[in-house]
C-alpha cells in the first residue's frame, strides 16, 4: 500500500440530510483528513438528530451507475462501505470490489440500529459475511460484531478481544474492535489482525461525557480509511483516527446542531487555523504588503537576517550544490549530519508539540515531527547505501542543543521563534537553489529543464509545497505569539531566531569546510 498525500476516497453509504452520519459524515471526514471525498449514494434516509423516520433505498442500477462513472474516470485509493441494506445491493458493491479492487477497503457494516433492533434479514446478514472477504478492515460495534459471529454481545472487553480474534481468523480480515458500548468510564479499541495472537494497536482513553455522538462509527471507519490511504499504514491509521476522533467528541457541544443526539465536530482541529487564515485574508492589504514587505513581526526578523542569507548565497555549500561541484563525500558529510539534526529536530518539535497551548499548533509541531522522522528513515538508508560514516560535529551538536535547551526550557514563544529557520530558510534555500541551478544548465547550453545533475532528485526535494506551506503556518503562530507577548519576549523571540539563522549558515558550510581541510583544496567544491 504506497501513501498518498491527497487521497481520493470514495464513500459508498447511505445520506443524513441534518449532516453528522453517512456520507456526509464521510465527506467531511475525508476532507478535514486530507483526502478528496466522493461518495455513491445507497439509500436516501429521512432522519435527523432525533431519529431516522424513513429509508428509500436507491435502485440497485442507479447505484451501480454511480459506481462504474466514478471508475471509469478517477483513480480511487480508498472506499468506505457504510449502509448497504439488502442482498442485491451486497452484491452489486461485492461485484463492483471484485472488479477494480481498490488498495484500500473498509467495511462498517451497518447491520444493527441504536435502539437494538436488527437491520439486515438473515440472508443480507450472510451476504455482509461474505463481503468480508472482499474488505481489508472492518469496523463493527459491538452487537455488529456479535451478529457477524451469530453469538450474544461481549459484556466486557476480553470477550470483545476474543471475538474479534476469531472473526478476523474467520475471514481473514483486520478488525478495529470498538468498546464504547461498554460499560464504565474506560472506552478501549483494537486493531486485531490475522496470524497475530496480540493487537497491533490497543488504546485506552476515558469515556468523552457527551450526548452528541451520531455518526461516531461511520466518521471513525472513514478517518481510518482515509488515513490507511495517506500513510500507506494501518496501525497508524487507527491510532490517528482515533486521536481526532477523539477531539472531536470532546469538541461537540460547541456546534449546537439538533435537539437530540448531535453529531462530532469533525473539523475541530482546525478552528485555531481558520480564525487566522480568515483573520489574514480579510485584512486590508497595502501595496507593499502585496509585495510581501509587510511589517508583520516575522517580516521584520526576514528584513533583518539578510546579511546572513546573503552568506549563505555566497558561500559553499549552496552555490556547489546548485551547480553540482560538491564532492560527493562532502555531500554525504552533510547528509550524515542532517540525519542527526533531524533526530533532535523531531524531538524539539515534539517538545512544543507536548507543550503547545492550542490543539492545532499541538497539530502542527506533532506533524512536523512525524515529518522528520520519515526524513530521517530515507537518510539512513541513502548514508548506508554509501556506506557513510554517521557522527556529530561540534557545529550539529552545538545547533541541536540549542534547540532542544530553548524548546524544553525557555518560554514556548522563543521555542517556536528557534525552530522557525529550519522551516524559512529550507524554503527560501530551495527557491534560491533552484535559481542556481537553471543558471548554471543555460551557461552550459542546457534549456535549465532537466540534464545530469548528481543532486538532481535531492534538490527537487527542497522545494516540496507541503514543507513550504508548513514554514508559512508556523510564521503565523510566532506573528500570533508575538502580537500578544510583552517587550522581554519577543526580545527573547527575536534573538532565538537570529541565533538560529547563524547556526544553520554555520551547519551549511561546516561539512565544506571540514572537506577543505581534509583535502587542502580551496572552497569544498570540485574544480
Amino acid at each position: 500500500m504506497e501513501p498518498r498525500r491527497t487521497p481520493r476516497v470514495l464513500s459508498i453509504a447511505g445520506t443524513d440530510p441534518t449532516g453528522g452520519a453517512g456520507q456526509h459524515a464521510d465527506l467531511k471526514t475525508v476532507a478535514v483528513l486530507g483526502g478528496y471525498g466522493m461518495s455513491a449514494i445507497t439509500a436516501i434516509v429521512v432522519q435527523n438528530t432525533q431519529g431516522v423516520e424513513a429509508v428509500h433505498p436507491v435502485p440497485v442500477s442507479v447505484l451501480s451507475e454511480q459506481l462504474e462513472a466514478v471508475s471509469r474516470d478517477v483513480t480511487v485509493d480508498a472506499v468506505k462501505i457504510g449502509m448497504l441494506g439488502s442482498v442485491p445491493v451486497i452484491e452489486a458493491v461485492s461485484q463492483w470490489l471484485g472488479d477494480h479492487r481498490p488498495p484500500v477497503v473498509v467495511l462498517d457494516p451497518v447491520m444493527v440500529a441504536t435502539a437494538g433492533g436488527r437491520l439486515l434479514d438473515d440472508d443480507a446478514e450472510d451476504a455482509i459475511r461474505k463481503l468480508l472477504e472482499l474488505a481489508d478492515l472492518v469496523t463493527p460495534n459491538l452487537p455488529e460484531l456479535a451478529v457477524l459471529l451469530g453469538e450474544e454481545v461481549a459484556a466486557d472487553w476480553a470477550t470483545a478481544l476474543d471475538q474479534g480474534h476469531r472473526l478476523a481468523e474467520a475471514h481473514r480480515v483486520r478488525v478495529l474492535v470498538k468498546g464504547g458500548h461498554l460499560p464504565g468510564e474506560d472506552t478501549p479499541d483494537a486493531l486485531i489482525e490475522p496470524g497475530r495472537p496480540e493487537p497491533a494497536v490497543e488504546v485506552h482513553a476515558p469515556r468523552v461525557e457527551t450526548r452528541n455522538t451520531h455518526g461516531t462509527g461511520c466518521s471513525l471507519s472513514s478517518a481510518v480509511a482515509v488515513l490507511a490511504a495517506r500513510t500507506g499504514e494501518w496501525p497508524a491509521a487507527v491510532r490517528a483516527g482515533r486521536q481526532w476522533l477523539r477531539g472531536a467528541l470532546l469538541a461537540a457541544d460547541r456546534l449546537e446542531v439538533g435537539h437530540g443526539n448531535g453529531p462530532v465536530h469533525h473539523g475541530h482541529h482546525l478552528d485555531d487555523l481558520l480564525e487566522q487564515a480568515v483573520a489574514e485574508w480579510s485584512r486590508p492589504e497595502t501595496e507593499d504588503e502585496a509585495e510581501d514587505t509587510g511589517t508583520s513581526f516575522t517580516r521584520q526578523l526576514w528584513n533583518e537576517s539578510g546579511d546572513l542569507r546573503e552568506r549563505i548565497r555566497g558561500g559553499s555549500f549552496v552555490p556547489g550544490l546548485a551547480d553540482g561541484s560538491l564532492p560527493r563525500e562532502v555531500f554525504l558529510d552533510y547528509l550524515a549530519q542532517d540525519l542527526i539534526y533531524l533526530q533532535d529536530y523531531s524531538r524539539a518539535l515534539a517538545q512544543l508539540a507536548v507543550r503547545a497551548p492550542r490543539e492545532s499548533w499541538r497539530a502542527l509541531f506533532a506533524a512536523g515531527s512525524a515529518g522528520c522522522a520519515e526524513e530521517t528513515a530515507t537518510l539512513h538508508k541513502t548514508l548506508v547505501e554509501a556506506d557513510a560514516p554517521v557522527q556529530s560535529t561540534e557545529v550539529t551538536d552545538e545547533y541541536t542543543d540549542f534547540l532542544l535547551a530553548t524548546t524544553q526550557s525557555r518560554d514556548w514563544a522563543v521555542g517556536v521563534a528557534a525552530v522557525l529557520p529550519c522551516y524559512w530558510l529550507y524554503a527560501w534555500i530551495g527557491t534560491e537553489l533552484d535559481r542556481q541551478r537553471r543558471a548554471a544548465q543555460v551557461q552550459d547550453g542546457h534549456d535549465g529543464s532537466g540534464g545530469a545533475h548528481p543532486y538532481a532528485a535531492w534538490l527537487d526535494s527542497y522545494s516540496d509545497p507541503a514543507f513550504a506551506e508548513a514554514g508559512e503556518r508556523v510564521r503565523a503562530v510566532v506573528d500570533d505569539l508575538a502580537r500578544t507577548a510583552d517587550p522581554a519576549t519577543v526580545d527573547h523571540m527575536r534573538r532565538a531566531f537570529h541565533r538560529a539563522c547563524e547556526l544553520e549558515f554555520r551547519f551549511f558550510e561546516d561539512p565544506c569546510l571540514r572537506g577543505r581541510a581534509r583535502n587542502g583544496s580551496g572552497d569544498g567544491r570540485e574544480t
